[in-house]
């Protein structure tokens, strides 16, 4: 084995992280992964302690490298992929964090948002960034750490300090302190990049009071972030692929033509649409967003962003104690059948997109005596195809209409979903044998970068069906669950 080419991708999630080996087919070898804590100081307030990040990182890419027991030389190229948004500042002498990672889940930026809003420049800023005003991202947090933490904006005017995605935060310490950069997905999510001008704007950074000094160099994704520091875990690679989660997702799904769409469930869902070289401006509050920078040539997204799906389903095995594992949800949901009289909507931190109301919270409908685990589960499982199917309906009033959605992330393994899924969105759904896409698009853009693949191309012949779900369910059934969701919707906002 050790004279073969391998790629070491490091996917840095909201609650693990986890290294992949793959071979020059992009088939992988072995992966290590680690749960971590999640911090909740209050109400709406989500946050995650940068060291334990670091340490779950150096722990699963030593793991993953041992068990694969292939050289360190031959390890051609390092990828990593990330969750977005979340948003770290560290002093850059000693790259120690200053405060908490604050996670993009986290709502506690909701009335600067507001107050921001009401200022009126939100339209502005769209334009620029194809964004709103949301605690979501990442400029409002920067902008909290410097306000909170004692002298943090002083040290941070005299450029003592650095911001960064986690992305970002792991390339800083990787590299031994000697690179401060992120590429142009994750910076397009912070509120302060110009998405069409390709640069962090200086009117951005005056109005969320954030020092440009802070931010890091913005690269391609397949650009060279520097080489890891030997002592970590014997490997001296190049980091050569960089991507936020969703951004990845896409590109691990071969999305690579305009009109392409894939949907990943993670800890939130996230519906991306490959819009090309045009960046298309939602009437329905998605997002614009660059999906890729490759080469120096961006393609751009749209998106959407629910918060709540594989966290419903952690919610019904940690928080009510009704499941074990999430794999228990198909056999209760299949026994169970469709539920329409119990209506589960899980704004635990609020609602994303299309209706981006913060402020919202989670409702259980139509309990009865007779409401059981089954139902529950059911419901919860329904609620995430609910909210898929928002976006969707969302996008083709946007334009998009595409024939098939790709699908992947853990809650993809459930057949039972997929096929209700494709049902509310009546179009089929396609799921890859490796659904694991984000970890599979951080390593495709690493290999890209360091010439392990020539082209996109060669990554598209790559990629392989799993199984097809074609629509069972009438439009007339869909449209009548659809509009009843619409209502609970409503009745929690």
């Amino acid at each position: 084995m050790s004279n073969e080419t391998f790629i070491l991708a490091i996917d840095q999630g909201t609650t693990s992280s986890r290294a992949v080996i793959y071979d020059d087919s992009l088939v992988p070898i072995t992966s290590a992964q680690q749960e971590f804590a999640q911090i909740y100081p209050h109400s709406g307030w989500v946050e995650h302690d940068p060291e334990v990040i670091w340490a779950t990182v150096v722990a699963v890419c030593r793991d993953a490298i041992e068990q694969a027991n292939v050289a360190p030389a031959s390890i051609a190229a390092i990828g990593i992929t990330n969750q977005r948004e979340t948003t770290v500042v560290w002093d850059r002498a000693t790259g120690k964090p200053i405060y908490n990672a604050i996670v993009w889940q986290d709502r506690r930026t909701a009335d600067r948002c507001d107050a921001l809003r009401e200022g009126g420049s939100e339209s502005a800023v769209a334009a620029k960034t194809g964004l709103r005003f949301d605690p979501y991202f990442s400029g409002t947090k920067i902008a909290w750490i410097l306000d909170e933490v004692p002298g943090a904006r002083a040290r941070a005017e005299r450029g003592e300090l650095a911001f960064g995605t986690i992305d970002a935060f792991l390339i800083d310490r990787l590299t031994g302190h000697r690179v401060h950069a992120t590429d142009a997905t994750n910076a397009s999510r912070t509120l302060l990049y110009d998405i069409h001008a390709g640069a962090w704007d200086a009117e951005l950074a005056e109005l969320l009071q954030v020092p440009q000094n802070l931010l890091p160099d913005v690269r391609d994704c397949d650009a060279s972030f520097g080489n890891v520091d030997a002592s970590l875990f014997g490997v001296n690679a190049p980091i050569h692929g960089v991507a936020g989660d969703q951004q990845a997702a896409l590109f691990g799904q071969a999305c690579f033509d305009p009109g392409m769409i894939k949907s990943t469930y993670g800890t939130g869902c996230f519906v991306i649409a490959n819009t090309g070289s045009s960046a298309l401006a939602s009437k329905n509050q998605l997002l614009t967003t660059i999906a890729s920078r490759i080469d120096g040539e961006v393609t751009y997204g749209l998106e959407g962003s629910i918060f709540v799906a594989g966290s419903a389903i952690q919610w019904l095995r940690d928080g009510l104690a009704i499941i074990e594992s999430a794999a228990d949800t198909e056999a209760l949901a299949v026994e169970s059948g469709v539920v329409d009289d119990v209506i589960v909507v899980p704004a635990f931190t609020g609602l994303g997109a299309p209706y981006w109301d913060p402020q919202a919270r989670g409702a259980i409908f139509g309990l009865t005596r007779d409401t059981d685990r089954r139902t529950l589960a059911t419901a919860t499982l329904q609620s995430v195809a609910y909210q898929t199917c928002d976006l969707m309906r969302a996008m083709a009033d946007d334009g998009i209409t595409p024939k098939t959605l790709r699908v992947d992330g853990g809650m993809v393994a459930n057949n039972w979903y997929c096929q209700f899924l494709a049902d509310m969105i009546q179009i089929p759904v396609q799921r890859p044998s490796n659904v694991e896409s984000t970890v599979l698009g951080a390593a495709a853009l690493a290999g890209l970068g360091a010439g392990v693949f020539e082209s996109r191309r060669a990554l598209q012949s790559r990629w392989e069906l799993d199984r097809v779900f074609d629509v069972a369910m009438s439009p007339k059934q869909s449209e009548s669950r659809y509009r009843r969701w619409q209502e609970a919707v409503r009745r929690v906002r």
